[in-house]
């Protein structure tokens, strides 16, 4: 029994002095080993790690505000783009306008153009007319006017005389018949 009393003095759960002073040296070895060559490596790829996110996380920002700025001056250029046609377009506008007023005008001044000349045309037409008509009526009426005085009236100043005096009096006939109408 005093075997007994021996062990159960001993409490299981306690480990023997000399296994805790290995375990404990076991221990200290393995964390010193850990330490000095596991630890360095994980923080320095932890650190390049972080520093790889940060880096990312800097270039992202510069790029967007990059990109916020590059798009700020799209839309600038395309504000001014904008404004620069439609003044192209008013100043278009304005110019055929200022085309189709000169256009109507010259087109004014040709038609006035055509007009006197056809009067000219025509009054020339008309004056012509006139002398073959007086030419041909005084031939004619020269020739009936000796045909009824029997005799001839070749002499050219009074035949021409006679013609002239006769159609103005046809002429002042017809004149006053018009202005009683």
């Amino acid at each position: 029994m005093v075997q007994l009393a021996v062990e159960e003095s001993e409490n299981p759960l306690v480990p023997p002095i000399p296994e805790l002073i290995i375990g404990l040296l076991a221990f200290i070895i393995v964390f010193g080993f850990l330490a000095k060559k596991l630890l360095p490596n994980i923080n320095k790829v932890l650190e390049e790690r972080r520093e790889a996110i940060e880096g990312g996380i800097e270039k992202a920002d510069a790029a967007k505000a990059e990109a916020e700025s590059v798009l700020e001056q799209y839309k600038a250029q395309l504000a001014e783009a904008r404004h620069e046609a439609a003044r192209l377009r008013q100043e278009a506008t304005e110019q055929g306008a200022a085309i189709i007023q000169e256009m109507k005008a010259e087109g004014q001044r040709q038609r006035e153009e055509i007009i006197a000349a056809g009067h000219a045309q025509i009054e020339a037409d008309r004056k012509a007319a006139a002398g073959a008509l007086r030419r041909d009526v005084g031939k004619l009426a020269t020739d009936l006017a000796g045909k009824l005085v029997g005799e001839s009236l070749e002499d050219s100043a009074r035949q021409s005389r006679t013609i002239d005096r006769f159609l103005d009096e046809l002429e002042d006939g017809a004149s006053k018949t018009e202005a009683t109408r």
